[in-house]
């Protein structure tokens, strides 16, 4: 093949590509005319490889390919409407429509914890096991209360929210094999209820719930969604429904990141109430009070903004822009 004379042929639809690649913006004609001078370049390159491989041109075409794939694939660009439609619409929906999965789990979490809670009580052999009279004198009338104010309350608050953060991003990846996650959630339950359970025993039950619900309300919701999510997960790939395992799996899996990062941002307004308001010198009542508001918006969010987005289609999964094509699978 004449190289010279193929490139003196092709050379004004090349230079004509690179110059649609560098606009800022396309008309609809020239993003028609550089969509067909993409399959004419590529056309080009094929035949360039397999007659003539000269190194230079061909990495001169291999880059007006890339930048014409980039450009007509189409530029997203960041905004804050993402950010506001996830608060306001993908994960309220997520919440939503996992509502019975937490909603169960939670319900469950918290019989197992008074079930915990009762038998340590009339079990106190099983603080013996690992804790002296000394100490248990010490924790239920001192450490208890000093550990919400032990630190600064912005440290105290960063802490928590990290640490919470973790057990629920914990709970939600281990998703993926089930059993685990029922391990994250018991222990979580056992370690409430054994300490209810002594600080009860103790006669230091109202300090307890006074310094338990502010935040804990909000917090342990948290980490029962997270949970529920993980199992939704592990369900997914064992009852796959109309889809393919693979493809079950991997859309509840996206599901699950936007969760993870939603429950974090509900875990920072926990994490500030226990840093700020538990440790306050508040009564206890306003400060459960607090708590309760708290709680009673998320469960609004869920059931009033999370339910409407949710009937108006919205799942909690990535735009279908920014998916693959699917073929139909069978059920």
């Amino acid at each position: 093949m004449d190289l010279d004379a193929y490139v003196a042929a092709r050379r004004a639809s090349w230079e004509r590509t690179a110059v649609l690649v560098k606009s800022s913006r396309l008309t609809g004609a020239e993003a028609d005319e550089l969509l067909d001078l993409y399959q004419r370049i590529s056309t080009d390159l094929s035949v360039l490889r397999s007659e003539s491989p000269d190194p230079g041109l061909i990495r001169y075409l291999s880059g007006l390919l890339t930048q014409a794939r980039v450009l007509t694939s189409g530029r997203r660009s960041m905004s804050w409407r993402a950010p506001v439609h996830f608060l306001t619409e993908a994960f309220p929906a997520a919440l939503y429509r996992l509502r019975w999965w937490w909603v169960s789990v939670a319900v469950l979490n918290v019989l197992f914890a008074v079930a915990v809670g009762w038998w340590a009580s009339t079990h106190p052999d099983v603080y013996a096991q690992s804790m002296t009279s000394e100490q248990i004198k010490a924790y239920v009338e001192t450490d208890f209360a000093n550990y919400y104010s032990e630190f600064p309350h912005h440290e105290f608050a960063a802490l928590v929210w990290v640490n919470n953060a973790w057990v629920s991003a914990q709970a939600i990846a281990y998703g993926i094999l089930g059993l685990p996650v029922l391990y994250v959630l018991a222990t979580n339950v056992v370690n409430l209820g054994v300490a209810g359970a002594l600080m009860i025993t103790h006669g230091r039950g109202a300090l307890f719930f006074g310094l338990i619900l502010p935040h804990g309300l909000l917090e342990l919701t948290a980490v029962f969604v997270a949970g529920a999510t993980g199992l939704r997960l592990f369900w997914s790939w064992i009852e796959p429904g109309a889809k393919t395992r693979l493809q079950s799996l991997a859309a509840e899996g996206r599901r699950a990141i936007g969760m993870a990062l939603g429950l974090a941002v509900v875990l920072f307004v926990s994490g500030l109430i226990e840093g700020f308001v538990t440790p306050s010198g508040l009564p206890t009542w306003a400060r459960i009070t607090i708590g309760i508001i708290a709680e009673s918006l998320l469960i609004a969010y869920v059931w009033v903004v999370g339910g409407r987005a949710y009937r108006a289609g919205e799942t909690g999964d990535l735009d279908a822009s920014y998916l693959p094509d699917e073929l139909p699978v069978a059920a």
